[in-house]
C-alpha cells in the first residue's frame, strides 16, 4: 500500500511540475526553415504562388493521395485558396488562402486546420548568387492551456521536418 502512495505522490508531483513549467512557455510559436535553391526567385515564387503546384512539392499532399482538394476561383496570388478533406486523421480537413503576394519576394497565407484552429504561414524569397534562399515559416497561438503549450514544444520538431522535406521537394520542382 505504501508503494501505491509513493507512486501516486510521484505522479502528482510530476503533473504539478509540468503545469508550473508550462506557465513559463510562450503562448505563440514560430517555426521556420530555409533552403538555398538552385533556381531564380521568379521560378520558385511562381511554384509557390500557384496553389495547384503544391501537389508536386507540399509534404502534406503525399500523406493521402485520395485527399479531396477543392480550389477557389483564383489560381494564384492574393485571394487564391483551396480546401482539403481527408479520411486520414493525420491530414484531416482545412483550408488555405494566400493573403499577400509580393512578386518574387514574399507570400503570406492563412491556414485553417478545422480541428486545431488556424495559423499564419509565409514564404520569403531572397536572391542568393544564381539561386534563391527560400524561407518557409508558420506562426500560431497555442493559448494558455498547459497541455497545448507543452505540445508546442514538439511542434518545431514535427512541422520543421515537414518544412525541410517540402523545401527539398520545392527545390526539385523548381529545377524543372
Amino acid at each position: 500500500m505504501q508503494v501505491l502512495y509513493l507512486i501516486l505522490g510521484a505522479l502528482a508531483a510530476l503533473i504539478l511540475g509540468l503545469f508550473v513549467f508550462s506557465l513559463y512557455l510562450p503562448s505563440r510559436l514560430k517555426i521556420e526553415r530555409s533552403l538555398l535553391m538552385d533556381a531564380r526567385p521568379e521560378v520558385v515564387f511562381r511554384e509557390v504562388d500557384t496553389l495547384r503546384n503544391w501537389e508536386h512539392w507540399s509534404p502534406w499532399h503525399n500523406l493521402d493521395p485520395e485527399m479531396k482538394i477543392t480550389y477557389g476561383e483564383k489560381e494564384s496570388g492574393a485571394g487564391a485558396g483551396y480546401s482539403w478533406e481527408s479520411k486520414k486523421r493525420n491530414v484531416g480537413k482545412g483550408s488555405l488562402i494566400i493573403t499577400e503576394s509580393r512578386p518574387y519576394e514574399y507570400i503570406a497565407t492563412n491556414i485553417n486546420f478545422m480541428e486545431q484552429g488556424g495559423s499564419k504561414g509565409y514564404f520569403r524569397f531572397e536572391p542568393a548568387g544564381e539561386g534563391t534562399r527560400v524561407t518557409w515559416g508558420m506562426e500560431m497561438t497555442v493559448g494558455q492551456h498547459p497541455a497545448r503549450k507543452l505540445m508546442g514544444l514538439m511542434m518545431d520538431k514535427w512541422v520543421g521536418k515537414d518544412f525541410e522535406r517540402g523545401l527539398q521537394q520545392l527545390a526539385t520542382a523548381s529545377r524543372g
